[in-house]
């Protein structure tokens, strides 16, 4: 088999004691006479190399730089950075975050196998596991996001649970040490979207157990809503002994020839080797420039979201706000458990009248983005969620009243005096 794992960087390795907001601007980038003290762009679609041996030995083993499908020292940096803030093993940077959530649902899933997800998920998400992967022999089970409605949808074929650190957009939190139980108590990994964990500055679900999280770089660590991006993050610990595509073929099975590092292999191998979506260069650099100050951004976004949020559940005019920084939210209590930092710069409130609501904004825009600097509204309704059947959107925490905003770094006060006048 082709080893895929990225060569050891010259970059010191992480200091364990680094504060996210430290291994946030300093991972990834090489010390020495010369360097440069940020990340450079490395814009090319293939490396050299100087003899017909060296180009032999690279493609055997592929532990150096061959082609800028499977590495890329600009990507590859993106990745150490990104591993060091979730508290994992590895990470493969990819094109999007639909591309980070096929990947690792395929990295585990075949014909035959069972996805147990949690009903509160993003659009994009469900339409995959709805509409793509049973084209593909591997079935799912969307439900409820609590241990016990997970349990009961778990099947013998089981090899993953998925879930939302927090539900896109319902505002719900899965209890993650018990999902991670049931998961591998069952012979199952847990992969958990911690695309709202803000890349491990709310909430490190490989620390409650989870064997891999996705992200949608695209949201809160690019921050400008300039640029797309995924990944996959593996943790350090998951027993793949159960999974038939990682013990099948006895000594030259995925697991006895690659070991620890079989999960990790497998993702880049399908991602970035065979399906081809690979993230840019330029792209990865504008996605490292983003994580250096997504702690000072989702920092105050949460703060203010929160406040926000306060202020909508005591307006006459509005239906019921899903937060969980609020305490009359049944998630509160888990949040309080899971996440650190704050309680997330997302939230979601019902209007009598969508359409007039959205039509009176002066300062917040429409547009179907998260984590931008820009506070940012939608219908999911009619939009995110448009293409599910009616049981499925209100499955997730959406109503024709919902609107889902994602607060930026306005003033509070100017986004207050917005919405109290778009309510009219």
């Amino acid at each position: 088999m082709t080893d895929l794992r990225p060569p050891l960087s010259e970059t010191p390795p992480t200091d364990t004691d680094w504060s996210f907001e430290t291994a946030a601007v300093q991972t990834g980038i090489p010390r020495g006479l010369g360097q440069t003290v940020g990340i450079p762009i490395h814009q090319a679609a293939a490396f050299q190399f100087a003899t017909l041996e060296e180009a032999q030995d690279e493609f055997a083993r592929n532990q150096g730089l061959s082609y800028a499908r499977l590495q890329n020292p600009t990507v590859r940096a993106l990745e150490e950075r990104i591993t060091a803030l979730e508290g994992g093993t590895a990470t493969v940077a990819l094109a999007s975050g639909q591309a980070a959530t096929m990947t690792a649902i395929l990295s585990v899933c075949r014909a035959g196998d069972h996805v147990v997800a949690s009903a509160s998920l993003f659009g994009g998400s469900a339409g995959l596991l709805n509409n793509i992967l049973p084209l593909m022999g591997i079935s799912a089970t969307l439900t409820a996001n609590t241990p016990q409605a997970i349990e009961a949808a778990l099947q013998p074929n089981t090899r993953l649970v998925w879930a939302e650190t927090i539900g896109n957009p319902a505002g719900d939190v899965p209890d993650l040490s018990a999902l991670a139980e049931l998961a591998h108590a069952h012979g199952a990994l847990l992969g958990i979207d911690n695309t709202w964990g803000g890349v491990g500055y709310l909430c490190r679900p490989l620390d409650f157990g989870a064997d891999m999280v996705t992200h949608s770089l695209t949201k809160w660590a690019g921050g400008h809503g300039a640029v797309l991006g995924g990944s996959v993050t593996v943790g350090t610990h998951h027993d793949l002994t159960r999974n038939p595509i990682y013990t099948e073929g006895g000594e030259n099975s995925i697991l006895n020839v690659r070991g620890e590092q079989a999960l990790a292999w497998r993702q880049r191998w399908l991602g970035a080797h065979q399906l081809g979506m690979t993230l840019s260069p330029h792209s990865a650099f504008l996605l490292a420039q983003g994580l250096e100050t997504l702690a000072l951004r989702l920092g105050r976004e949460s703060e203010t979201a929160l406040a926000l949020a306060e202020w909508l559940e005591a307006q006459p005019q509005v239906g019921r706000v899903s937060y969980p920084g609020l305490p009359s939210s049944p998630w509160h209590a888990l949040a309080r458990t899971y996440l650190h930092g704050g309680f997330g710069a997302v939230l979601t409130f019902e209007v009598p009248d969508p359409a007039a609501f959205l039509s009176r904004l002066r300062v917040i825009r429409i547009a179907p983005n998260l984590g931008d600097t820009r506070t940012l509204v939608v219908h999911p309704w009619t939009t995110t969620h448009g293409r599910l059947p009616e049981a499925a959107r209100r499955a997730a925490g959406v109503t024709p009243q919902t609107i889902r905003m994602s607060v930026g770094l306005e003033s509070l006060a100017d986004l207050q005096a917005d919405l109290a006048g778009a309510l009219g």
